[in-house]
């Protein structure tokens, strides 16, 4: 499994969450399979994003693409650091 993590500051969570699921079908196209959202625990406008995708070529693809630039510009996004990783292992305990 491909897997993306970005973390990001946005500059109003529900503006940005509202943006965020309105683009659920252009990432899902993009080949993104599943995500989770998650929030530092004293700042509430630092978002972590992490998904499933069918390859990072097409991760890299979607997330460095004009069109995503400028949906996060509008989003509110500030400064994303895209992290992408090739799982190793994975268990439950």
């Amino acid at each position: 499994m491909q897997y993306v993590l970005i973390i990001h500051e946005v500059a109003d969570y529900p503006i940005w969450k509202n943006i965020f699921d309105g683009a659920a079908s252009i990432r899902k196209q993009a080949g993104e399979i599943s995500y989770q959202l998650l929030k530092y625990q004293h700042e509430p406008n630092k978002i972590v994003h992490f998904s499933a995708w069918n390859s990072l070529e097409d991760a890299r693809k979607f997330f460095e693409s004009p069109e995503l630039v400028k949906i996060r510009q509008e989003a509110g996004v500030k400064s994303p650091d895209f992290i992408y990783l090739e799982q190793l292992e994975s268990g439950t305990l």
